[in-house]
């Protein structure tokens, strides 16, 4: 692969979006092709699927509801191929991590989704953006789906992050630093990174 392929990931309301977008810019600016993704992807039949399961008007149990997140990410799979082979950046709001980390959350078996995903791109850095499910729920306490107004579950999707966060190519950030804060680390982050590629 020639390109590269940034994943963000961390409880709902920790950044991910607004560094994301961020991260974006500055390669944007240099010259270079991005492609973004924010996962779940709702405009596809799946993603569409996942948003009336979190509003509500479906019943799947965990580990379905689980692999519809999963083929969600496989339906752009070609295209993140296609991107990456083709020397873009591609950065991910969200992506393998989340499945593992809100699954394992409910009593999955983390081994088995990362197996799952194991013909998914690797990400070249994953950040995960930490905040704690209080910081969640002050910065958004309206219109929040199931998983965000489980403060349990919450807590055991942060420890999951956590977790995973001490695997090679992976770091953790205080989410919870000044936004400028948080892009500095992001940016260290990304460029140290790089300079290992």
């Amino acid at each position: 692969m020639a390109g590269w392929l940034f994943a963000f990931e961390g409880l709902d309301q920790s950044g991910k979006q607004t560094q994301a977008e961020r991260l974006a810019a500055h390669f944007r600016a240099k010259g270079r092709r991005v492609e973004f993704l924010s996962f779940p992807e709702y405009p596809t039949a799946i993603g569409t699927e996942i948003g009336r399961a979190l509003a509500g008007e479906r019943d799947y149990d965990a580990e379905t509801l689980q692999l519809l997140y999963i083929a969600n990410r496989y339906e752009f799979r070609p295209r993140i191929l296609d991107w990456l082979a083709a020397d873009a950046i591609v950065i991910c709001d969200r992506y393998l991590a989340s499945s593992i980390a809100y699954g394992e959350a409910q009593g999955i078996d983390p081994d088995w989704l990362r197996d799952v995903q194991r013909h998914l791109p690797t990400p070249s850095l994953t950040m995960v953006l930490d905040i704690p499910p209080e910081a969640s729920l002050a910065r958004k306490q309206a219109a929040r789906d199931k998983f965000e107004r489980d403060m349990p579950l919450l807590s055991r999707v942060r420890e999951s992050y956590q977790r995973q966060s001490k695997a090679p190519d992976w770091v953790l950030i205080d989410g919870q630093q000044d936004v400028d804060v948080v892009a500095n680390a992001v940016m260290t982050a990304v460029q140290s990174r790089l300079a290992r590629l």
